[in-house]
Formats: C-alpha cells, structure tokens, sequence
C-alpha cells in the first residue's frame, strides 16, 4: 500500500446502531479534501453498505468486530472495511447484481453493485471462514468530463 498522507483506523462491534457511526466517521475524515455534498454522499453510501454487508453476512449470528481503514494520497480516498467473520465463498458470484445469501431475511443483494455505483474502485477479497475485506477508491474533485 502507498503511504498515505492522512489515514485512521477504527474498530467496533458488529452492531446496527454502529454503521451509522462509521459512514459518517468516514465523511469527516474525507473532508480536508474538500468533496462536494455529493462526493459525501457517495462517501457515506458505500461505507453505509459495506458494513451492513459485515452486520448482516459476516457475523449472521455471533457479532464481531468490523475494521474501518481510511487514508488519503492526495485527491484519492481509499476505505477499507474489513471483518473475521464468516467469509465468502465466491466473491464473482456475491457481486453480481441481485445475488444473496440472505433471501429469508429480505435483502436486495445490490450491496456490491451499491458500493461499485458510488465509488470509482472496488475490490473484494475473501476466505471462506477466515473473513473478508472491501477496498473502495473514491476520487474527490473528479469532473464528469473526465
């Protein structure tokens, strides 16, 4: 990983209530870079999926912590959220549209494609057993043109 010019950590418990708490830590970190309300959005949208994907999917039954990683190099922001729960078998299949493990408890299976629409970069990798973490990429500032 490049050194970042600014970064934070945080670790919680897998709780409903906390996810709130992590988007927005997120969205202040990000805002010596200057995004717009927008750009926040965005922020907050794809760090607001990718724990619920932790909450729900990770630790289905148990809880456990959910690691939040932020840094930036210059007008790039990188997320990282990060758990050692239940894993994912295949990552391909999880990210396609509609895809879920979860059908008896009502979910869209659009969390993936939620994170992919929101940011310019995703990536997921995962271990069956051993847990599973989502890098997200957002440029701040970035013009529609380009």
């Amino acid at each position: 990983m490049e050194t970042m010019q600014n970064q934070m950590t945080m670790t919680f418990f897998s709780r409903s209530e906390n996810e709130a708490f992590a988007r927005n830590a997120v969205a202040a970190f990000a805002l010596p870079l200057s995004p717009t309300v927008e750009e926040i959005g965005d922020i907050k949208t794809a760090v607001s999926e990718a724990v619920t994907n932790c909450i729900v999917h990770a630790y289905p039954k148990s809880g456990g912590e959910i690691t939040v990683f932020c840094g930036y190099v210059g007008d790039e922001l990188t997320v990282e959220v990060s758990d050692r729960g239940s894993g994912i078998e295949d990552v391909s299949l999880a990210m396609q549209p509609f895809y879920t493990t979860g059908a008896e408890t009502e979910r869209s299976g659009m969390g993936f494609t939620i994170m992919k629409t929101f940011t310019d970069g995703l990536s997921v990798r995962s271990e069956k057993g051993k847990g599973t973490t989502v890098t997200m990429k957002k440029k701040i500032g970035r013009s529609d043109a380009e």
